[in-house]
């Protein structure tokens, strides 16, 4: 038996092989992922592991005994070169390759390039994984002036933890408000309030025309490496800074699925089971673009791609049912969360920019309610975690929800959630 081969040690690829044994599999299972070291937690790094709150340690997924235990092979700091369907192997980038009865893409996502010069001087960084947070970590220890290159979660995160060091954090983004792809108008305004509050100078509105760094010769006559100095908008105004994190999105990994001739666009293509058009191969995770209910409306042919650690882990438990023979259609809630500095944003389905909204609470504690032709759409929460979890139950069992009943604060949304099925 060829056993099941995932690519990518991420939070989707390693939940496909604990839920595949949890579930009572037998065959081989080997995960095959780039970096070297065991499976790890993202979201942290932006955060708490900036801050000095968490270890590396603490990051891992599990232990390197839960993989032997649950006879799991981590083919570490390995990378996936092709896919030859016809024979059904893998092949690896040091050379060899791998058999395979089914294969699961979980190749993740990259960050996108800031397309201007001076983005590879030193100091120009990106947050991804764990080696660019330690590359961070030792940059800030040494910085006073930092620049974010746009105000998306990422960016909003690594602003906070900066500005908590006293740093001067400057935050450039080509839309007029934080988050403007994700939150509502309100929730973005709450945020840059806070953020401001934190001492963060916002450029709204703006691009990047150059990042500017100096170099040279040293004292004892060799090239000294060229290091960010500042940050040149369009128009002129040039920020003086030591770091710069461009945190602009992400591309899906999908030049492996698209070599090998499986669709692709904006994702890997898979049906509401997760499977690639070829029916020994599936995709999960960052990379994998799906059909949703919860995204009609939004695309033109309601799929969707989902970066979330929930869509992560929740895509993958839903692969393993349907490997070992309980096949259901993935339809789980979209939800995600963004911790900056004091305040939690927590979000529930998926919302267009130009949803309806209903604001319920006040102050730092309140929720948005996005509305869509009437439906419920989404809830963002902040410092309200009760009305998070009320909007994951509406969301899940479809039930209705006028705008009236939720601009009401004396209509009782916990009992309207509780009689849903």
């Amino acid at each position: 038996m060829s056993g099941i081969v995932i690519v990518g040690a991420g939070q989707a690829g390693f939940q496909a092989a604990a839920s595949l044994r949890e579930a009572g599999a037998h065959a081989p299972i080997t995960i095959v992922g780039e970096e070297p070291g065991l499976p790890y937690q993202r979201p942290p790094l932006s955060k708490a592991y900036l801050a000095g709150k968490s270890d590396a340690e603490a990051l891992s997924l599990r232990p390197a005994s839960y993989l032997a235990e649950h006879r799991i092979t981590l083919r570490a700091g390995t990378r996936a070169a092709g896919i030859d369907r016809a024979a059904r192997r893998l092949h690896l980038g040091a050379g060899g390759s791998l058999p395979y009865d089914h294969l699961v893409l979980a190749t993740g996502a990259r960050n996108k390039a800031l397309p201007v010069p001076g983005a590879a001087l030193d100091g120009v960084r990106q947050l991804r994984g764990l080696a660019d947070a330690d590359r961070l970590k030792a940059d800030l220890a040494a910085a006073g002036r930092v620049a974010v290159v746009g105000a998306g979660f990422i960016g909003l995160e690594f602003a906070a933890v900066a500005a908590a060091r006293g740093l001067a954090v400057t935050v450039v983004e080509a839309t007029a408000r934080p988050m403007a792809r994700a939150v509502s108008r309100e929730m973005g305004a709450f945020f840059r309030a806070a953020h401001e509050a934190l001492g963060v100078r916002f450029a709204f509105e703006a691009g990047v025309e150059a990042i500017e760094g100096t170099g040279g010769q040293g004292t004892g006559g060799q090239e000294t490496e060229s290091r960010v100095t500042g940050l040149r908008l369009v128009g002129g105004e040039t920020l003086p800074v030591d770091l710069v994190l461009v945190g602009i999105g992400v591309r899906p990994n999908q030049e492996l699925a698209e070599e090998a001739g499986l669709a692709v666009s904006d994702g890997i293509r898979v049906d509401a089971f997760l499977a690639t058009d070829d029916p020994a191969i599936s995709a999960i995770g960052d990379c994998a673009r799906f059909p949703s209910p919860f995204a009609q409306g939004l695309s033109p042919d309601g799929s969707t791609r989902i970066e979330s650690v929930q869509n992560a882990i929740d895509q993958g438990r839903s692969l393993a049912a349907r490997l070992t023979g309980r096949a259901a259609a993935y339809a789980a809630v979209p939800w995600f969360w963004s911790d900056q500095g004091r305040h939690k944003l927590q979000m529930a389905g998926l919302t267009a920019p130009d949803d309806a909204s209903v604001v319920r609470g006040s102050g730092e504690a309140f929720s948005v309610f996005r509305f869509r032709n009437g439906a419920l759409s989404g809830v963002e929460s902040v410092n309200r975690a009760a009305d998070h979890m009320i909007a994951r139950r509406l969301l899940a069992a479809g039930t209705h929800l006028t705008p009236d009943q939720a601009a009401d604060p004396g209509f009782d949304l916990k009992a309207l959630a509780m009689r849903a099925p």
